[in-house]
């Protein structure tokens, strides 16, 4: 028992890492119809500017996670306008090329920059352990669980309460009926771009502090099951990107220690492939009808 509860916390662990980073995937989805396969880049980019800014300034662990979030956040909108925008109005598969592009670039980029060996994260977050009876928690999974629920709270007030927040749903509706309502369609887009890069870059933050380890590819694995647990929620709902992503944390954390290691990323996908055999729009998602 002891064991199987040590494990779950380390799935709502693993498993906040993957919402913070589907909720990017979720968001930009939700707005423009677009899968930005970049997201995962984004993540990594991130942790290299965490990474940065710990050896350049010694800064402390809140500093550095907001200099790093504005940083991707500022990155997220000059992709978004030199690589997405004028695609807007092309047809979809152009979008997508553009999008698996613009990953391989930014990749490539941070090996040139950086190279590939991989960098060792300075310990930002103090490794103290707490017991909660025979349970060992360490700080980093109680500060990683902490902080993603705390952001998905407040993105979802954003979303639900403020302006900008009303106009993305507007958008995510009708576009072109948002126009008309006088909604600045490219400023709300960028905010997209700008909200769901500051989280990835908040999940490129907690993955390499719980890792210890910063690399030009560490955002291909983590960028690609956080895609898969916003697909499994609903891709395109915020809720079900919360909930994809504390699934398929919880699925690999018991596979790994109950199964086989070896194994874990074939449930995982598995697992996505049985879902959506049952409910194609995932666990949260709606079908919808379209007129002909």
């Amino acid at each position: 028992m002891v064991l199987f509860l040590q494990q779950f916390i380390n799935g709502l662990s693993v498993g906040s890492i993957y919402a913070v980073i589907a909720l990017g995937y979720t968001m930009v989805y939700g707005i423009i119809r677009l899968i930005n396969f970049a997201h995962g880049e984004i993540m990594m980019m991130g942790a290299y500017f965490a990474f940065i800014t710990v050896l350049a300034s010694g800064m402390p662990f809140y500093v550095v996670l907001i200099v790093s979030m504005v940083l991707a956040a500022i990155l997220g909108i000059t992709v978004e306008t030199l690589a997405y925008r004028p695609l807007r109005k092309a047809p979809r598969i152009s979008a997508l090329i553009t999008a698996i592009g613009m990953s391989l670039f930014l990749q490539n980029l941070a090996l040139v920059i950086f190279k590939p060996e991989p960098k060792i994260m300075p310990p930002i977050i103090p490794r103290m352990p707490v017991f909660i009876g025979p349970l060992r928690i360490g700080t980093v999974t109680i500060v990683t669980i902490v902080l993603s629920i705390v952001f998905m709270v407040l993105l979802d007030f954003f979303v639900k309460k403020t302006k900008p927040g009303k106009a993305m749903r507007a958008v995510s509706e009708d576009k072109e009926a948002s126009v008309l309502m006088g909604i600045n369609v490219n400023r709300t887009i960028s905010i997209t771009f700008a909200i769901g890069s500051a989280l990835g870059a908040l999940g490129g933050v907690l993955y390499s502090v719980s890792y210890t380890q910063v690399f030009p590819t560490m955002g291909v694995m983590p960028g690609l099951k956080a895609f898969v647990a916003a697909v499994l929620g609903g891709i395109g709902i915020i809720p079900g990107a919360m909930l994809g992503g504390f699934v398929i944390g919880m699925v690999e954390t018991l596979t790994k220690a109950y199964i086989s290691s070896q194994l874990s990323d074939a449930i995982v996908f598995g697992l996505l492939i049985v879902v959506l055999l049952f409910k194609p729009t995932g666990i949260l998602g709606k079908n919808e009808k379209e007129k002909v």
